[in-house]
């Protein structure tokens, strides 16, 4: 007689954010019970008004800013990393970030900042991209052709010699993807990466990240890119979660936008570009 089969494993979600909620020394709360869970490889934008706390909520996710384990009574779990007070939790394929999960953590979940500059600081390409491999201990073959690796991927390899500070604005911002890739990260945390480069720009970036075989979560104010890159758009305002749903739906609703001061450029029309047909979204109050 065979033994029935179990039910199959399932893999954890890439990120978890589970009652996520934070307030900076000062007393103001940005995040207010944020809960979030993007799967592996999944593209998913997050949109919302200035000041909603998309970046907030963005430093948690490698640890940059700190919550403890735990709802009700945060000093249960490990301490913030840095100033402020929280409750909830945030996990990286099912690992939990605190202090003794952070080298991985940091490993697992790459962020690339808005401004290139403020990741690229060593005197040629070639030693920003090998500054985080490096510090895990690769040396060598095996850390030149991890460097070789990331910079095929955003197509700058021929790059490397160069200072960074001689580049164009684009090619710093693809150098600086290509510091978190080196990594080999399971996620990749975006902070507005389509700010100030022209429309080349944006199409080489957007094919780069196409091809990546990584989960992202990229914060946005440019709708359009959105549309064209995540099948998945979630809504915050005011710290908290208001909608989640196919990106192509939430654009085109036109009071969920008006409501959280989202606005497509002028005569852009969302539902005129082919997409994955409508799926029912959610909407929390």
């Amino acid at each position: 007689m065979t033994a029935a089969a179990g039910p199959a494993p399932t893999t954890p979600p890439a990120l978890d954010v589970d009652g996520l909620a934070f307030a900076y020394p000062d007393g103001r709360q940005v995040l207010f019970g944020v809960s979030l869970a993007v799967g592996a490889g999944e593209r998913v934008a997050l949109l919302g008004p200035n000041g909603a706390g998309k970046t907030t909520l963005a430093l948690h996710l490698n640890g940059i800013l700190g919550v403890a384990t735990g709802r009700a009574r945060p000093s249960r779990g490990p301490a913030p990393v840095t100033g402020g007070t929280g409750a909830g939790r945030v996990r990286v394929a099912g690992l939990d970030v605190g202090r003794e999960s952070l080298p991985d953590v940091r490993r697992r979940v790459g962020i690339v900042f808005q401004d290139p500059d403020d990741q690229l600081f060593m005197p040629t390409v070639a030693d920003d991209v090998a500054f985080g491999p490096h510090n895990l201990g690769l040396r060598g073959d095996a850390l030149g052709a991890r460097v070789r690796e990331a910079l095929a991927a955003v197509g700058m390899a021929e790059v490397a010699d160069r200072p960074p500070h001689h580049l164009s604005f684009g090619q710093r911002r693809r150098v600086a993807l290509a510091t978190v890739l080196a990594m080999r990260p399971d996620v990749l945390v975006l902070d507005e990466p389509t700010s100030n480069l022209d429309p080349a720009s944006r199409r080489d970036l957007a094919e780069i990240l196409v091809a990546l075989d990584v989960a992202v979560l990229m914060i946005t104010h440019d709708l359009p890119y959105a549309l064209q890159l995540c099948p998945r758009s979630v809504v915050m305002d005011a710290g908290r979660v208001v909608a989640d749903g196919p990106t192509r739906d939430v654009l085109a609703d036109r009071d969920l936008m008006a409501a959280h001061r989202l606005e497509l450029p002028y005569g852009f029309d969302p539902l005129s570009v082919p997409g994955a047909p409508a799926l029912p979204r959610r909407t929390r109050g």
